[in-house]
């Protein structure tokens, strides 16, 4: 289980192990990479610019949607007039009309 040997303790050594202390000597001496010019950083794209870019994106997926939404009524328009629609008895529907209705409560006088 390598999670165990991870989280035990490390054993002392045996008693009769001799100890050596070896040193390690390290020369600090740095590495460099090649000398380049530092270049300076493009200047971040005007907001003015990022706004047009949001806008005609905007604009793009707002025509994309519409479209979409217009070829779908129009294979529902398409769907509903290749079937005929029958009434209860059967008999072929001709036209439909549909009416507002508007009801007033007119009080008694006196009241």
């Amino acid at each position: 289980m390598p999670d165990q040997e991870l989280t035990d303790p490390p054993s002392p050594p045996p008693a009769d192990a001799e100890i050596v202390d070896d040193v390690e000597t390290v020369d600090g001496v740095p590495v460099l990479a090649e000398v380049r010019a530092i270049e300076p950083v493009s200047p971040p794209a005007l907001p003015a610019v990022q706004a047009a870019a949001a806008a005609a994106t905007g604009f793009v997926a707002g025509a994309a949607t519409l479209a979409l939404v217009r070829r779908r009524s129009a294979r529902k328009i398409a769907r509903a007039g290749a079937r005929q629609r029958r009434g209860a008895e059967g008999l072929s529907i001709v036209a439909s009309r549909s009416f507002l209705v508007d009801v007033h409560l007119i009080a008694k006088p006196g009241e």
